[in-house]
């Protein structure tokens, strides 16, 4: 009787030194525990974030709303020169600027939509008459049919006189947007679309003045 009461307090008290071990080890490493700093470590991204969300001024809300037009015509006249240029070069051309720019509009559109924006400037009719636009160099309606109704070698020439034009435009807005805007993401992509778009221009100068 005494042997097995003698057992019990043995097991009893080993059981109570590694509840205690057990317990001292977790109060001594609370202060490196790594979930403790979960609400630490996520603060600077929120913060981070809210920033750039933040970081915008009428400027490059103009910049965005005018350029996705502005882009969305320049990639449907590319959409046709890729099946109906004349000109291998121009037609790589074409290839290359609905590339660079269908992702631009993509991510305008999100900038303005993080902004609590419409992707539209107010009063804006969607229509590609540059009358009234005020995009500089927007193809009018007419400009479309024109070169619509184009063939060969008429269509490459059109294509490349009314896409320097275009492109021309770009960069105006581009080099507003760098002297006035705030966000430093549309900044930096207005600088992109500036320099691309003026080597472009030199391409298609270069295409125009051989088919001439």
């Amino acid at each position: 009787m005494n042997r097995t009461i003698i057992l019990r307090r043995s097991m009893f008290g080993g059981v109570a030194a590694l509840a205690a071990l057990i317990l001292a080890a977790g109060c001594g490493d609370d202060g490196g525990m790594p979930t403790m700093d979960h609400g630490a470590s996520k603060a600077p991204t929120t913060a981070a974030s809210s920033s750039a969300t933040s970081d915008f001024n009428d400027s490059d809300v103009m910049f965005a709303q005018m350029m996705i037009p502005h882009h969305q015509q320049a990639v449907e006249m590319a959409d046709q020169a890729t099946t109906r240029a004349k000109d291998p070069e121009l037609k790589s051309l074409a290839a290359q600027i609905k590339t660079a720019q269908a992702p631009e509009i993509s991510t305008m559109t999100g900038w303005l939509t993080a902004w609590g924006r419409p992707t539209a400037a107010p009063g804006a009719s969607g229509g590609h008459d540059a009358h009234g636009s005020g995009m500089p160099g927007m193809m009018s309606e007419q400009d479309i049919t024109m070169l619509t109704s184009a063939t060969g070698t008429d269509f490459d020439r059109k294509f490349a006189e009314m896409m320097i034009a275009h492109h021309n435009g770009a960069i105006t807005m581009a080099k507003t947007e760098q002297a006035s805007g705030a966000s430093p993401q549309a900044k930096e992509m207005a600088g992109q679309i500036e320099k691309s778009q003026a080597v472009e221009v030199k391409q298609l100068q270069g295409i125009l003045d051989r088919l001439s």
